[in-house]
């Protein structure tokens, strides 16, 4: 009876766990659509960003970083003076000038991309020009390159630059601290999707 048992075991196909049943189809479709729900919902306003940058990025919640859509083709994104972003000689650190330039130039792909993308930087370059002594605008310049990659609908890399302005008391007024150039890698879910299946499949 022992070895029954043993020869039952050994049997068993080792990629089923003991009490854990496959995610059906229905279910990978149910939660791909709440994963795109929340994602339309982190871009509708400033309320739910901050709801979805406290669960998913908590340093850009710390941080405070904002994005702003003046007209149709300017974006910015605020980086307030407060004291996480400080350092010890009351300037703005350049550690948090850096790390908000990924996050401004992802919440500006990831808003005009939609929840249909992984977007994900492959490479950033950060020019200091001079200390920043008070909230910092980053400005990102829309690229019509962009939307010719969206409509194409397969992957690619995408350049950004952006330019990094202390916002001064005096209003109109902005005086430039940096500059940034980073390249992003833009990969349709739908397309991972097909490769997982393929590798499946094999």
């Amino acid at each position: 009876m022992t070895t029954a048992k043993l020869d039952q075991s050994v049997s068993k196909p080792s990629g089923s766990a003991p009490g854990l049943a496959p995610i059906s189809r229905a279910d990978r479709r149910y939660m791909q659509r709440v994963e795109a729900f929340i994602s339309r919902l982190s871009t509708r306003n400033k309320f739910w960003q901050k709801v979805c940058s406290l669960i998913w990025l908590p340093y850009a919640f710390r941080s405070g970083i904002t994005m702003k859509r003046l007209g149709t083709k300017r974006f910015t994104a605020v980086l307030p003076f407060k004291r996480i972003n400080r350092n010890w000689y009351n300037a703005m650190a350049g550690a948090a000038l850096l790390g908000n330039s990924e996050v401004a130039a992802g919440m500006y792909l990831f808003a005009e991309c939609g929840s249909d993308y992984i977007v994900v930087c492959k490479e950033m370059r950060y020019q200091f020009l001079r200390p920043c002594r008070g909230p910092a605008v980053y400005e990102i310049g829309q690229t019509e390159d962009l939307q010719e990659q969206l409509a194409a609908g397969g992957e690619f890399n995408i350049d950004l630059e952006l330019e990094i302005r202390q916002q001064l008391k005096k209003r109109g007024k902005e005086a430039r601290v940096g500059r940034c150039l980073i390249t992003f890698h833009c990969t349709p879910k739908s397309l991972l999707q097909a490769r997982a299946a393929r590798h499946k499949k094999k």
